[in-house]
């Protein structure tokens, strides 16, 4: 698949790309055409890519097609071989900044990826309601859902059993060959938690089944345990989540708040040509706000401030200083985020020099020295 898509590159980025001459619009300079990677077709990612690129199309004179693709190394290689301007991404750019997981491998490592735009989300995890648990930390010893090939999920997971206190050495780690399979476990009884999105069908079954579900909250004043969970996955915020399964205006629950999708692109594109790109996307929001039940928090004032997966685009906090939105939190959030991208590559030159190995023991190497000489 990896030599298919490569090869297939140069045929899309004809068909794409096309004259580059900028095209100006409400003082908005935009590329005669470009290309966005995207989730697979279907995807929320995907519809709000095609969405956001739809009414960009109907209010400037550029032209844009969508690469959609299943994997996280699918999305972010168009961009890195420049066959792609920008990506409509996840957490694979928390996992490229860090060089990890299909990153940590020899030909990929840290990349220098930035944030453009990010849609607010929330994310959570869900116990059986006959468990009658009601932090996190009641799910000592209780079976936790992993899935395996999805460390985005994992991760969370990960983030959630650390804001109470535990590690998966306090719980009994299940593993699952999917994200449907955690949702049948847990209705059958061979699971007792999972994270879960709050707006997802497979949440709705869970409340319906004879287990029902309780969302375990991270409520914000819980400044310990938030210390704890950002240290896993510094993407993530309180978040008050008032729709859901079992969740309403009357009984809203504290949740994890992060970016999915964001739109990103690497640190070298040009700071001109990301704040036009963003300002356009601002003044087409009224064409693309309606395309989702989510797709009204693509407003700037919420989209474009951290945190985020990795550092945002200098073309973006130009955009979001203008608007008003860039505070001296949001600047030290920026700052701290860029010195630990700084660190993690620094660490990756060490760890090289210091590796004489052939590549396939690389990335064991790599884990055991990020472990030793870098700290979250």
């Amino acid at each position: 698949m990896f030599r298919l898509l490569v090869k297939a590159l140069p045929t899309l980025a004809i068909l794409g790309f096309g004259a580059t001459a900028a095209l100006a619009q409400d003082d908005v300079e935009l590329p005669r055409s470009m290309i966005w990677s995207a989730y697979d077709v279907g995807s929320g990612g995907y519809t709000e890519a095609s969405a956001i690129a739809n009414a960009v199309q109907g209010n400037f004179d550029t032209r844009i097609r969508v690469l959609p693709s299943g994997t996280s190394i699918g999305r972010l290689l168009p961009l890195r071989e420049q066959r792609a301007q920008f990506g409509f991404l996840s957490n694979e750019l928390f996992f490229a900044s860090e060089g990890t997981e299909e990153f940590a491998m020899p030909d990929w490592g840290p990349q220098d990826v930035r944030v453009m735009l990010g849609r607010p989300a929330s994310v959570g995890i869900i116990a059986a309601a006959d468990l009658n648990a009601t932090s996190v930390a009641d799910l000592r010893g209780k079976r936790v859902g992993f899935v395996k090939g999805n460390p985005s999920l994992n991760i969370k997971t990960d983030a959630y059993l650390a804001f109470g206190g535990l590690t998966r050495d306090d719980v009994e780690e299940v593993w699952f060959g999917s994200y449907g399979a955690l949702k049948d476990a847990i209705i059958s009884n061979q699971l007792d938690a999972m994270g879960m999105v709050p707006t997802s069908s497979f949440a709705r079954e869970i409340e319906a089944s004879s287990r029902g579900l309780t969302w375990l909250n991270f409520p914000p004043e819980d400044t310990e345990g938030w210390k704890k969970a950002t240290d896993v996955i510094s993407f993530a915020e309180p978040h008050k989540q008032t729709t859901g399964a079992g969740i309403d205006e009357d009984h809203p629950v504290w949740l994890l708040g992060y970016r999915y999708p964001m739109l990103a692109t690497y640190a070298a594109t040009s700071e001109e040509e990301v704040y036009n790109l963003v300002k356009a996307i601002d003044q087409s929001f009224d064409g693309f706000r309606e395309a989702t039940a989510e797709a009204a928090n693509w407003a700037t004032e919420g989209a474009i401030v951290p945190p985020a997966d990795a550092p945002f685009h200098d073309g973006a906090i130009r955009y979001a200083k203008e608007m008003g939105y860039w505070t001296d939190e949001a600047q030290a959030w920026q700052d701290a985020r860029l010195a630990r991208v700084d660190a993690v590559k620094a660490a990756w030159a060490e760890a090289q020099a210091a590796y004489d190995g052939d590549d396939a023991g690389w990335p064991e190497f790599w884990g055991t020295w990020r472990a030793e000489h870098l700290a979250n």
